[in-house]
Order: C-alpha cells, then structure tokens, then sequence
C-alpha cells in the first residue's frame, strides 16, 4: 500500500492510499476527502466511489472527472498519480 500525496483542494483535502500487485492496481482507499459542509460530503459520498472505480479500471490516474465534483475529482487523481509515482 502507497499513500498518495495530500492534495488541497477548495474545499479541503484529498489523500488516497493505493494497494499494487505488482503494477497493478488492486484497490483504491480514500484516506482523506473534503467534510466541511453537508454539501461536500454529499458530494463525495457521490463521487468517490466513481472516481475509484475508474482508476481499477484503466490502472492510471487517467480518469475522467465526475461531474459536479471538479476539486474532488482533481485532487484525487493527483493524489493518485503521485502514489503510482512511487511504485
């Protein structure tokens, strides 16, 4: 498991911790996310699952944004990239 850089975003910060096999990426846990309001957590309730999915699936921080989430969706993929980064 790689720990993702902690990326500040509008709203708060995004971290992911990602498990490899190998090169493969098996799982991606969230480790941090915007909580600041009853909004943003609605909102990432709502995106994160999504934006976890699409990394397992294309094995890259290559993901597409989810709409109504931009920062979210941003800090996640750099969080992402940055834990690919180390392996």
């Amino acid at each position: 498991m790689i720990d993702g850089a902690t990326e500040d975003t509008r709203y708060g910060p995004v971290q992911v911790e990602v498990t490899f096999a190998g090169k493969k990426i098996t799982a991606v846990k969230t480790l941090q996310s915007p909580t600041g309001d009853g909004r943003s957590v609605q909102i990432n309730d709502y995106a994160l699952p999504i934006l976890a999915q699409e990394a397992l699936a294309s094995q890259s921080a290559s993901i597409d944004t989810v709409s109504g989430a931009t920062y979210t969706s941003d800090g996640y993929t750099q969080s992402l990239q940055s834990a690919i980064d180390q392996l």
